[in-house]
């Protein structure tokens, strides 16, 4: 999605409170939030612009399409996080930062203080599960978190959920609070880039009966697995589950070899999107050729 000129929000840090040893939240303040087109969806994510390491942010300005121009030599960091709260009264959002100990976003959200700004445009969100499902699965890694816990908070009270959390310690467990009939599971020490994930092996081991959506998120590699266990496997329909890659694990040696293959080649690998108007056999050819190519 293109942020429009009239969502390019700027907010400013006015609070940061630590809900564990491996995620910060952060509170934004800025009061164009009061006209904000929120989804209003639990997983609504935003491309989060973060200033440069030695520096101020940096505005883009806007020409009369909507579209963002930096200038030279000055592109952002971007990257994609979901809004945990988003209040329209108080002109607030949270947004939550797993703490990695490396990386730009997550360096700068461990020693963000109030004053900081950050900048954010039109949200998205991916959550839609059918209008008739008694039961929902959630299954993901901490980067998935700040997406589950609205998401749960939002789930009718009839709802049954049961939500399957990695975390790369048991001290990194948080409070996550839903319908009555709501199961939560930790499964300490895996994933999180700390050990192989498990989430495919977790989704082997759950009941889905019938009238289960089933969302899961984490790290894209694991989640081709976890893709083709719900798809070809299960043999679900693709309105009962979404798998949705939050990060990848070593994605700056992957992009080495993405961006070494040749362009002929590329072009070939993403020709395959049109191929067929069923999204799913898309996926399916498309990480198939990345598979075929070593990525």
């Amino acid at each position: 999605m293109t942020p429009s000129a009239s969502a390019r929000i700027v907010a400013e840090v006015v609070r940061a409170v630590p809900l564990s040893p491996g995620m910060v939240r952060l509170t934004l303040h800025g009061e164009s939030l009061r006209d904000y087109p929120s989804t209003r969806v639990g997983d609504e994510y935003v491309r989060v612009h973060f200033p440069p390491e030695d520096g101020e942010l940096v505005l883009p300005e806007v020409d009369e399409d909507g579209e963002w121009h930096y200038p030279d030599g000055q592109y952002p960091h971007i990257q994609p996080y979901t809004l945990r709260r988003f209040d329209p009264e108080s002109a607030e959002v949270d947004i939550d930062f797993v703490l990695h100990g490396h990386g730009r976003a997550g360096s700068w959200a461990a020693r963000a203080v109030p004053g900081d700004r950050l900048l954010f445009g039109a949200p998205r969100s991916l959550y839609e599960a059918p209008g008739s499902a008694t039961r929902q699965v959630f299954v993901t890694d901490a980067t998935g978190l700040p997406a589950l816990g609205r998401l749960l908070e939002q789930l009718g009270p009839a709802t049954h959920a049961v939500a399957v959390v990695e975390i790369a310690d048991a001290s990194h467990r948080i409070e996550l609070t839903g319908p009555d009939r709501l199961e939560v599971r930790w499964v300490p020490g895996r994933g999180n880039g700390v050990a192989p994930s498990a989430i495919t092996e977790i989704l082997r081991g759950l009941d889905l009966p019938p009238d289960t959506y089933v969302w899961v998120a984490g790290e894209s590699g694991e989640l081709r697995h976890a893709r083709r266990h719900l798809r070809h496997e299960r043999k679900l329909p693709p309105a009962w589950y979404d798998v949705i890659g939050y990060w990848r694990h070593r994605q700056e040696e992957w992009l080495e070899k993405y961006e070494a293959v040749d362009a002929a080649t590329l072009a070939e690998l993403n020709a395959l999107w049109e191929r067929t108007e069923d999204e799913e056999l898309r996926r399916d050819l498309y990480e198939a050729g990345l598979e075929k190519l070593g990525l």
